[in-house]
């Protein structure tokens, strides 16, 4: 366990954290902490990851009152957790809770409140035994949680998963918080015919009514409806508190520049570049689309005669060669910093929470192609709820490549800055990105949910 700052133990609160292990729920859990332990210096936060997840993050800059302890893998790193969710999920869910109560039976300093990942539902269990207060963090959009909490409608209204795909148009209107939706866009692992990663994702709300509070990781002006259609039935205060994304360590606007770790200086590259006229892209950091979907977009942007700065992690160097001079292709780079940057158009994303969250703070529109999970939803929202992206996969039908060609068609439409379509969704893009900033300044709803879970962990602290 890595030592902690020096907090006097008779004034500090002291707060586990627990994420489960993938980066699209490490990274805003991470990002949660870091608001609270820079908001009270003398609160002090274990940080519990997994022994592989110590070894991604152990190194990054963080508070000096946040610490990390990590507990065993739930499964060995070299097993592709890819190519069998259900058995990565069901050990989540099995083989986190027993090391992780060792854990706190080794802590020094004693407990007094708990954040764990809604989808580790054992740590509410954990909480209610030893009598600690738990809040269950939700990482993904309100709308999705209330997809997931009010499955048993679409099961009882007919709906049988293992149908979904194939009346994906039917559009439904009885999820509270949610006018209307297309089956087509509740979140993907419905669709699949192997229903175990959908029931391991629907056990984790057993435990829910159990928690004290439920905390998720978007703002109220992207969900009130969902948000408030929430609060009139679970018993028990919800806080949004995105976007859950490192802003607070965003350098001024001015500041684009190459530093020693960038290799590739895609800063400098972007810096020469005129505005607006870069597409970013990304398809996130773990599930990808194949190799031969990957060729087909290499050559589809090649083809466009649009500037492309592109992250494709392990495959960068193969794909550069691939496209030529037409653009950059990078295994990585600071995401948030390179949508906030002035030659930056747009964004080619998997519609993954923390991805667009970042996108609607930067206000650029995006291209939307979902992967799985929650993807699906987020699309939905960008296009047809938000009106700051377009769908690329719109007319494509399951496990159908996108050909090049649609592709050059999409993104030179898409980055046409006279294009009337391109300037309603930049005005829309500009308008989130006002009220995410406003919620997380001085007066906004995030920084005031922040501080009334603060206040009520420092009294739960007093009280013990």
């Amino acid at each position: 366990m890595a030592p902690a700052a020096r907090i006097d133990p008779i004034t500090a609160c002291h707060v586990v954290s627990v994420p489960y292990p993938g980066r699209g729920h490490v990274n805003p859990m991470m990002n949660l902490c870091k608001l609270l332990a820079n908001s009270k210096p003398d609160l002090l936060i274990t940080f519990v990851v997994t022994e592989e997840w110590l070894g991604f993050i152990g190194a990054e800059e963080k508070p000096p009152n946040i610490r990390f302890a990590t507990i065993p893998n739930v499964l060995p790193p070299e097993l592709d957790r890819a190519a069998d969710m259900p058995s990565f999920v069901g050990a989540t869910q099995t083989k986190m809770g027993e090391p992780f109560e060792r854990l706190m039976e080794r802590l020094d300093e004693p407990v007094n409140f708990i954040i764990a990942d809604t989808f580790l539902f054992w740590a509410v269990e954990f909480g209610n035994r030893r009598n600690i207060p738990v809040a269950s963090l939700w990482p993904m959009p309100a709308s999705v949680f209330s997809v997931f909490y009010h499955f048993d409608l679409v099961e009882r209204n007919g709906h049988h998963p293992f149908e979904l795909c194939e009346i994906g148009d039917k559009r439904i209107d009885y999820i509270p918080g949610i006018d209307t939706i297309r089956l087509a866009d509740i979140p993907s692992i419905a669709h699949m015919k192997d229903q175990r990663l959908l029931r391991l994702a629907l056990r984790i709300f057993s435990n829910l009514p159990k928690a004290q509070y439920l905390l998720i990781s978007s703002i109220y002006e992207l969900e009130s409806q969902a948000l408030e259609a929430l609060k009139q039935e679970l018993p028990f205060p919800i806080y949004t508190f995105g976007p859950a994304i490192p802003y607070l360590n965003l350098e001024k606007v001015t500041s684009f520049s190459t530093n020693q770790s960038d290799h590739h200086h895609y800063f400098d590259w972007l810096n020469a570049q005129p505005p607006s006229s870069v597409l970013y892209v990304s398809l996130g950091s773990f599930l990808s689309v194949s190799s031969a979907q990957m060729d087909e977009i290499a050559d589809g942007l090649r083809g466009s005669g649009v500037s492309f700065l592109w992250v494709a992690r392990g495959e960068a160097e193969r794909l550069q060669e691939r496209c030529g001079e037409a653009g950059r292709v990078v295994p990585w780079c600071e995401q948030l910093k390179v949508l906030c940057h002035p030659s930056v158009g747009g964004f080619w994303t998997h519609c993954g929470w923390n991805s667009t969250m970042e996108c609607i703070f930067a206000g650029v529109p995006m291209i939307c192609f979902p992967i799985i999970m929650d993807q699906t939803t987020v699309r939905k929202h960008v296009v047809e709820d938000w009106k700051i992206g377009l769908d690329a996969k719109k007319d494509l039908a399951p496990g159908e490549l996108l050909g090049s060609g649609e592709i050059a068609r999409i993104v030179k439409k898409f980055m046409d800055l006279e294009s009337v379509e391109r300037r309603e969704m930049v005005g829309k893009a500009r308008e989130f990105r006002e009220a995410t900033r406003r919620a997380v300044s001085d007066g906004g709803l995030s920084v005031a949910n922040l501080s009334s879970l603060l206040n009520d962990i420092v009294s739960f602290s007093k009280e013990n």
